[in-house]
């Protein structure tokens, strides 16, 4: 798979746009299948006229793009100030492109862009989506439903904080609301993975008592006690990761003899509910379903991030990587810039690696994807 990317950190965004598609057309040529650009929040007011360059001298058949907090480009993180980067593939099979809103109704929310054929067979969805016009959880529960469920890959990207603020790139178009996206052809052979950053504490217990979205009893007992045995059974660093943030790991496959390290779909704890001796969750687990107590911190989130892109690469790497990393890792989580970009461009071997720091993170975990936080969710090209 033939893929190139670049960065600029110029703060002129014309400079930082000649700079970037001069690397890529050095690389790959005019013309390729797919074009992907992200800018930072200093470029925002600029996105169309980069969008225009792009689509002007790099010829692309298929333009995708958007701003955010920060971006990647090679082993590089752009958490502070202007950033452009740019990313290019040529595909066995021309990609697609997806345009989805949503509108409210009397009756509810209508979403419009998702339906059969949207996302076929192997075919592979890159979505992104501004955070506050789109309900991205209804978004991903209809392509959840469609037969086969359909395998997304992407991030909410944020430049401002409010309705409006935020800018996505399809083709010609510079939009503020919805979402936009690139479907890639099944012949692309796209591998997905999510790194959740967590590791399982305790012991996997079935759910035996719920109420809405707070988990009443544990494998016959008070939730609260439960979680009581798992810090007394704890070693100090251990504890001191449950006193800073306590996760859920919920079981994807019932089916499983043993559990381990991504055979859950990691969930926050919210907090203790004391009258029912519960935990509070954001969302419902039905009794029945196994889930286990899991922590997070750097040395976690690096090992599993190693760990994935492992099972996803080759020895000889791999055509290239777009990277959707939530905001709230780099620098403030492994207290060193660069960790996530540099990791994905070593397994890929090459600075064909492009990506945005997220809102939130989109990625398949068990038969379908999710939305998720603090997650590095990777779409990678030519593993081989």
């Amino acid at each position: 798979m033939d893929c190139a990317g670049a960065l600029s950190q110029h703060p002129d965004a014309a400079a930082a746009t000649g700079k970037v598609v001069g690397s890529v057309l050095e690389r790959l040529g005019a013309g390729p299948d797919l074009a992907v650009v992200f800018c930072t929040a200093d470029h925002l007011g600029a996105l169309a006229d980069v969008a225009a360059a792009v689509r002007s001298l790099l010829r692309p058949r298929l333009l995708v793009g958007a701003a955010a907090e920060g971006v990647l480009g090679g082993g590089t993180e752009v958490e502070d100030g202007p950033g452009v980067s740019l990313w290019a593939a040529r595909l066995p099979v021309p990609p697609r492109p997806v345009r989805i809103t949503a509108a409210r109704t009397p009756s509810g929310t209508a979403v419009a862009g998702v339906g059969a054929g949207t996302v076929g067979p192997g075919e592979t969805l890159v979505l992104l989506a501004d955070p506050f016009t789109l309900p991205v959880d209804e978004v991903l529960e209809l392509l959840a439903a469609l037969d086969p469920p359909a395998r997304v890959v992407g991030g909410l990207c944020a430049a401002g904080r409010a309705p409006g603020a935020n800018r996505l790139v399809l083709d010609g178009e510079v939009l503020a609301e919805g979402a936009v996206g690139v479907v890639l052809p099944a012949e692309a052979g796209a591998t997905t993975l999510v790194s959740q950053g967590c590791r399982p504490v305790g012991e996997p217990m079935i759910v035996t008592g719920a109420r809405g979205e707070v988990l009443v009893e544990l494998a016959g007992r008070a939730a609260l006690d439960r979680l009581d045995e798992i810090v007394a059974a704890a070693g100090p660093d251990d504890r001191r990761l449950l006193a800073r943030g306590l996760h859920i790991g919920i079981a994807v496959d019932e089916h499983r003899a043993t559990f381990g390290r991504g055979d859950f779909l990691v969930r926050p704890v919210l907090g203790a509910v004391p009258s029912v001796r519960g935990v509070a969750l954001g969302e419902r687990v039905e009794v029945g379903t196994t889930v286990q107590f899991h922590v997070r911190d750097a040395a976690t989130a690096d090992e599993d991030l190693r760990e994935a892109l492992a099972a996803a690469t080759t020895p000889a790497g791999a055509g290239g990587a777009l990277v959707f990393t939530c905001n709230g890792r780099g620098r403030a989580l492994f207290g060193e810039p660069h960790h996530d970009a540099r990791l994905v461009r070593d397994a890929v071997g090459s600075d064909a690696v492009a990506g945005v720091f997220c809102a939130g993170e989109i990625g398949p975990v068990g038969p379908r994807s999710h939305l998720h936080g603090w997650t590095a969710s990777l779409l990678v090209l030519g593993a081989g």
